[in-house]
């Protein structure tokens, strides 16, 4: 049966920090005004951490700028996705953690107004970025759709990510980016990638030009690019049947590759010594995949 999950990609230029939610809001607005059937707006990484000062203070105005996910800022988006009842990733936040510490936090805003899921960047790009790594894989349930997971820029080009959400039952994962550097042509390989190996949609939404290198896409369960954007500011729109998933899974990438049912019970554990853990068969399938 399919589950249609509408979705606009919002390819903007960042927002200076401190910028009035409400001017956030009213992008968000003429998005759904255009596109009164989407059910997920989703935004770049840091967009409403835009600088408004030179690279080597980058980090001081981070740090003075950040907020907590009890503060203020988080419940105003809260709020606006709860006013315009729809699901919001309006990109990452810089976050004061605990002992101040600060995290590139992606959310997920729900339709009723609260916080759903927030997921701590993992693989900060270092030595670039000052934020302390999350130290958990995040996913969200969206009731009567399915499940979506997090991921955020860098963590892309590390597969772990994306394979242990896919493993934790995430038919999507969305990878908000703020990519101003060449090697955006190595994410969209990446994002066609992750899509292939574990099976799942991808979602990767940058930063427009001329802050950020654009062409924002989406990728299908088999790698295919759905629909993809130049450099410029624009909205990327689709309707993601997450059923997609359970069918290429059970049918093969192209009617033929099954990665998820690779191993058998008979098979022995793999061992994974750059881990110092294993592949058990009796573990490898995604939560929620229904039965053969």
């Amino acid at each position: 049966m399919p589950r249609p999950l509408p979705v606009a990609l919002a390819q903007s230029e960042p927002l200076p920090a401190g910028t009035p939610v409400s001017r956030f809001a009213e992008h968000v607005e003429d998005v759904l005004a255009s596109l009164p059937g989407t059910r997920m707006v989703i935004f770049p990484e840091l967009h409403l951490f835009g600088s408004r000062v030179r690279p080597a203070e980058r980090d001081a105005e981070l740090a003075a700028t950040a907020q907590p996910l009890d503060g203020p800022l988080v419940r105003e988006l809260a709020a606006l996705a709860g006013d315009l009842g729809v699901w919001l990733l309006p990109g990452t936040i810089c976050e004061r953690g605990e002992g101040g510490a600060l995290h590139n936090t992606a959310l997920v805003l729900a339709p009723d107004g609260t916080l759903a899921a927030f997921y701590r960047k993992v693989f900060p790009w270092r030595p670039y970025e000052p934020y302390r790594p999350g130290d958990r894989f995040v996913v969200c349930d969206l009731p009567g759709t399915g499940r979506i997971g997090l991921a955020i820029c860098y963590d892309a080009w590390f597969p772990e990510v994306a394979r242990h959400l896919a493993w934790m039952g995430a038919e999507v994962i969305v990878n908000p980016v703020l990519t101003t550097t060449a090697d955006r042509a190595q994410e969209l390989v990446l994002a066609r990638a992750n899509a292939i190996v574990n099976q799942v949609f991808v979602v990767s939404v940058n930063a427009a030009a001329p802050t950020g290198t654009g062409r924002s896409l989406i990728a299908d369960p088999e790698g295919r690019v759905r629909v993809e954007a130049g450099e410029a500011v624009t909205v990327l729109t689709d309707v993601l049947d997450l059923d997609d998933v359970t069918r290429v899974r059970r049918h093969g990438t192209a009617g033929l590759n099954r990665v998820w049912s690779q191993f058998t019970d008979a098979d022995p554990p793999l061992e994974l010594p750059l881990y110092q853990g294993r592949i058990d068969p009796g573990r490898w399938r995604p939560a929620g995949t229904p039965p053969e």
